[in-house]
């Protein structure tokens, strides 16, 4: 929103938001509707086009960056801090463990089915979320190289990158498949070269 809210304002419409999360991971983006949406938050529908004025396809763009927030969140605290090799296994295991749970449902591949991948909102989160996802996996490469366990060499950038396509493709296959074969292949490959390269 463009416009100033008050912290209260603020507040309600992150209440919407999480309220709006909960229905569509529970039904299903395509049949959660403004009226479940108000059930679940208590929230009017002069509240809901008071903070979502373009309607449902803005509170969908608002969805998805929650989502894409809590994709991040849930990595935490080790993609955080990425500073020792006991760190990057558990960080491993914890995105391993995240996709399992989440299985063939992604909510935040649903929202952009139905808001639209290539539209400029959704665009702008997927490149923000890839962004700081990569640099999380890049600032652990570096905490590695300055505790002398990484070469000073080592390209970061395009380490961080593969291990961030591994990780997009292993969640891929996992979704269309129902197996984390690949997801668990990818972060034990990228580990391991990382080891490797000391």
């Amino acid at each position: 929103m463009d416009r100033k809210l008050t912290a209260k304002g603020r507040a309600t419409r992150e209440r919407i938001i999480e309220g709006a999360a909960e229905v569509m991971r529970e039904l299903g983006v395509p049949f959660a509707t403004l009226e479940d949406v108000m059930a679940r938050t208590r929230a009017s529908k002069s509240q809901l086009f008071h903070y979502f004025p373009e309607g449902k396809d803005e509170l969908l763009l608002a969805v998805a960056q929650h989502e894409a927030d809590q994709v991040l969140e849930d990595q935490q605290p080790y993609l955080g801090r990425l500073d020792s090799w006991d760190a990057w296994q558990r960080w491993r295991d914890l995105v391993v463990e995240r996709y399992e749970e989440q299985g063939d449902r992604c909510p935040l591949g649903s929202l952009f089915l139905h808001v639209g991948r290539s539209t400029p909102g959704a665009r702008a989160i997927v490149v923000e979320l890839m962004r700081q996802w990569q640099a999380g996996i890049a600032a652990g490469i570096r905490a590695l190289q300055s505790a002398g366990e990484l070469p000073s060499d080592t390209d970061v950038e395009q380490r961080a990158a593969a291990i961030l396509a591994g990780i997009q493709g292993g969640v891929t296959i996992l979704q269309s498949t129902g197996s984390s074969t690949h997801l668990r292949a990818a972060l034990d490959q990228a580990l391991a070269d990382l080891r490797a390269a000391r």
